[in-house]
């Protein structure tokens, strides 16, 4: 289960470092190459706890093979994609059995591992699934210093076939013995409302926020989450039990990691973009340099079991969020010369931090619901994680975008020549994306200065906002989780009579 976890994770970043390759390979708009990301992680967050519903339902093993199988499948069919349409609904695919292998890891886990042993059991899954999503860069780096951008995807080809052996020698079948119903109402609207506050919050970054798609579709989509939640407490067997969510320490569990990840997927999507387009590195540099992330990590959320028996799992996850939006603080002055030792030691904090916080957590969260419903609780815990690397790449994204592209105009105001403003304006989605080389030879070197400027302030700005969202997720943590666990009963279904 840990092992399938990192698959799941590896894949949300490890495509990352190819998408430059992808867009030259099939000629892709900046627009379609940003849906490779996000149609994937949709799939995830929206899909997960319908994933969990099913295993309950329907037997946990074999919906996580079904999952396994659906993934393995997506997986080959990006690396056989021609054409940018293709690539991106097999990503969905991808996302489609991600989601019910990854609403069903943990409680898999959870129903394997006798209670005593579970916290160490979930730092376990924690550590590996946590190395899976902060090597992606590093093997993606690898794969593409001696193959094409389709080696990112087959590589989950042989670790599907291999993990859906490993399944059927290790796992033995559970379900919920009080066998809920399906809540396909409940899923359409949290896919399509996801889905439209994600598309406004991508197309603020091109077509600015009074724009009316950008305005109607963020509208439209808090309109359906709405619906959802109108939803949830109207059916009998909701997606998402609003019992559940009235639980405190699960509530916070679950906001904690939506921040913890929104703060993590910002940080590396724009130094990623630093690294590769300002500095001009290539990709195995660029993954090579997440090194220093993987091993704290793994030591850390090993050891976090250990720690929550001498503090309370607040303060543990108080500590975790503060150590690591330090680090992302740190990498916020990437663009003032920051020197590759302190770089370093910002890795370092950051994968303290969040080898502390995200097994924690993770515990807090199962802990606070009975063994029956674990594959519930488990869906949206995933659901959360999903949520802050979808959703909250697109505000960052959009912060950041919006900010370089401001400071951009801004300097540009200082050309004399009304043709050379003009000229620069033009140049302004190259700048958002730190492509500051195309920007000098267009321009000349004076302009890619004002560029790297501009792409460094929008840099600084997204992290800031990123590591306060996690300095807020601490606090909430040290406020709600000291306080002793109440276990939150099996959602019971309700009879039509009652």
């Amino acid at each position: 289960m840990s092992l399938a976890q990192g698959m799941i994770l590896l894949d949300v970043t490890i495509v990352d470092v190819a998408l430059p390759s992808i867009q030259r390979g099939l000629h892709m708009s900046a627009a379609r190459l940003e849906w490779v990301v996000s149609a994937y992680a949709l799939a995830l967050a929206a899909l997960i706890p319908l994933g969990g519903a099913l295993g309950d339902r329907f037997g946990r093993r074999k919906c996580f093979m079904v999952g396994m199988a659906v993934f393995t499948v997506g997986s080959a069919g990006c690396a056989l994609s021609t054409v940018d349409v293709g690539l991106i609904a097999f990503r969905a695919v991808q996302g489609v059995g991600g989601a019910v292998m990854s609403a069903l890891t943990l409680s898999i886990l959870v129903e394997a591992t006798p209670e005593e042993k579970r916290p160490s059991a979930i730092g376990t899954w924690a550590a590996i699934a946590g190395v899976g999503f902060m090597v992606g860069p590093l093997v993606g780096g690898l794969l593409l210093s001696g193959f094409g951008w389709s080696s990112v995807f087959w590589v989950n080809v042989p670790l599907g076939v291999g993990g859906l052996g490993l399944t059927l020698w290790a796992v033995t079948e559970s379900k919920d013995p009080s066998g809920r119903h399906l809540d396909p109402l409940g899923a359409l609207l949290a896919s399509l409302g996801l889905f439209l506050v994600t598309f406004g919050l991508v197309e603020s970054a091109d077509r600015g926020w009074a724009a009316a798609v950008v305005l109607g579709s963020l509208a439209a989509g808090v309109v359906v989450l709405a619906g959802f939640f109108w939803w949830q407490h109207r059916t009998p067997t909701p997606m998402v039990p609003p019992a559940m969510l009235r639980q405190h320490r699960f509530a916070t569990g679950n906001v904690v990691l939506l921040v913890a990840f929104l703060a993590l997927t910002g940080m590396f999507f724009f130094v990623t973009l630093y690294f590769q387009n300002v500095l001009g590195w290539s990709a195995l540099r660029t993954g090579v340099s997440w090194i220093a992330l993987g091993v704290p990590f793994l030591v850390v959320a090993q050891s976090s079991g250990k720690v929550t028996r001498r503090v309370s799992p607040g303060v543990a996850v108080a500590v975790g969020c503060a150590v690591a939006a330090a680090g992302i603080v740190g990498l916020s002055f990437l663009s003032d010369g920051l020197p590759v030792v302190a770089v370093e030691a910002c890795y370092v904090g950051i994968a303290v931090g969040f080898g502390l916080l995200s097994p924690v957590a993770s515990a807090v969260v199962m802990s606070s619901v009975e063994g029956a419903a674990s594959g519930i609780a488990s869906g949206i815990l995933n659901t959360s994680r999903q949520i802050g690397t979808s959703v909250g790449l697109a505000v960052l994204g959009s912060i950041g975008v919006t900010v370089a592209v401001r400071q951009w105009h801004a300097a540009l105001d200082g050309l004399a020549s009304p043709a050379d403003r003009a000229a620069g304006s033009a140049w302004s989605t190259e700048v958002a994306s730190g492509q500051t080389t195309a920007v000098a030879h267009r321009l000349g070197p004076s302009a890619a200065g004002w560029a790297v400027q501009a792409f460094g302030d929008g840099l600084q700005v997204a992290l800031l906002v990123g590591a306060g969202f996690l300095l807020a997720g601490g606090v909430l943590a040290f406020v709600v989780l000291r306080r002793p666990a109440r276990p939150v009963p099996h959602p019971a279904v309700r009879s039509p009579q009652v």
